[in-house]
């Protein structure tokens, strides 16, 4: 089979992927989901213009000299309105966030006068609108300010409390259940056996998956058997999975099952074999609704397929409105050798010089089973196929890697 470039397998993950369907939450549980719909403001906001300090609201026109005097008639505190209007040589003890009174169109704050009973002496010129924050001023109502595809952070949640929304209507939730295969797993704190290796992937995939907002689902390690691998399938479907992610067993292999698995169980498969590394035993299908990703055993391939692919899907399905990882420029740190058929992503350091230059240096060794490397890693350095060798100094392109 035809190793597949890594835009069409994306293409084909994502292919028919639209967003779950909306449910409505309150304010309090909407950090960091996706928002189904535009957002407008219920009311504006500040509904009356108000004091942005302590001082007096004045007529412009009266305390426009030095030393002008003028009459205290009362007092505004947020939230405690004036009643009356205020009149030529009238002014009103105001506070930060009070209502300006009618008839005043400025604030002399309190270090520029001096006070004497209910007699102040202006010892700064007052100016119109100065010190006011304008009815309106940060939004009106109607105004559109948060997005459908937006992912809320916590400072939209602020927003939408302002604009006086205590539900949001957002997108469900991906649900990713993650399937681990291989007699030689065994979970961390376990002393291993002859031939055992502690299990690590899931970790990685399970958080990366939580990162982007899905709920995952662990069903464990099965055994290298045919029935084994199948019951787990099947728990992923009895379980609502959107998405199933198994990792190990997608190579060729005598043992590798998960292919045979999912063909048994209906699966229809898009592709197997990507020409890239790391991971070029990936594969992808449907059961059904369920979209399933197999992934490579060895954990950086594991991981680079998971962020390349997963990822995206994830984003797909809950709405978002930037799907795709953003690629940056940089430069090399090092030389790099001319590549291959294969899409190289080489896990690499990043390093900012003082005029803001990035610098991409690849690590020392990138086996696609060594973990201490890619926790070392803050990019994937992206090598085109049959990409000639580049010197250090040489522009390329990266990913960053979640922080």
């Amino acid at each position: 089979m035809a190793l597949m470039p890594v835009s069409d397998a994306l293409a084909a993950v994502l292919a028919g992927a639209e967003p779950l369907p909306e449910e409505t939450i309150a304010l309090d549980d909407a950090f960091h989901r996706v928002l189904a719909r535009d957002v407008a403001s219920k009311r504006t906001q500040p509904p009356q213009a108000m004091s942005a300090m302590d001082g007096y609201a004045v007529r412009a026109s009266d305390a426009a000299a030095i030393d002008s005097q003028l009459t205290v008639i009362g007092e505004v505190a947020a939230g405690r309105p004036f009643a009356g209007t205020v009149r030529a040589g009238e002014a009103v003890r105001i506070f930060t966030g009070g209502v300006v009174p009618d008839g005043t169109d400025a604030v002399v704050i309190q270090e520029d006068t001096v006070t004497d009973g209910k007699r102040i002496t202006v010892k700064e010129a007052a100016v119109t609108g100065r010190h006011i924050r304008p009815a309106g001023i940060d939004f009106r109502e109607g105004d559109v300010l948060l997005r459908k595809g937006a992912r809320l952070t916590e400072r939209d949640l602020a927003l939408a409390a302002g604009m006086n929304h205590p539900n949001l209507a957002v997108r469900r939730q991906p649900k990713v259940a993650i399937l681990a295969t291989g007699d030689e797993l065994v979970r961390p704190g376990t002393t291993p056996g002859p031939g055992q290796i502690v299990y690590s992937n899931g970790y990685a995939l399970h958080a990366l998956a939580r990162r982007e907002g899905a709920d995952t689902v662990d069903l464990g390690v099965a055994a290298d058997t045919l029935e084994a691998t199948t019951a787990g399938i099947r728990r992923a479907r009895e379980s609502g999975a959107d998405i199933l992610i198994t990792t190990g067993g997608a190579s060729v292999g005598d043992h590798d099952l998960v292919q045979h698995a999912l063909k048994a169980e209906g699966v229809a498969m898009a592709f197997w074999k990507i020409a890239m590394r790391p991971g070029k035993p990936m594969m992808h299908g449907r059961l059904g609704a369920m979209r399933v990703i197999g992934l490579p055993g060895n954990p950086v391939s594991s991981y680079v397929c998971g962020f390349l692919f997963m990822v995206p899907l994830i984003r797909a399905l809950s709405g978002r409105s930037v799907i795709h990882h953003r690629r940056e420029h940089a430069v090399l740190g090092r030389d790099v050798g001319a590549n291959d058929q294969r899409e190289d992503y080489l896990r690499a350091r990043l390093v900012e010089r003082d005029d803001g230059t990035l610098i991409a240096l690849p690590v020392d060794h990138q086996d696609s089973s060594l973990l201490a490397n890619l926790a070392a890693a803050q990019a994937l350095l992206v090598r085109a196929p049959f990409a000639p060798k580049a010197e250090a100094g040489s522009p390329c392109a990266i990913l960053r890697l979640p922080l």
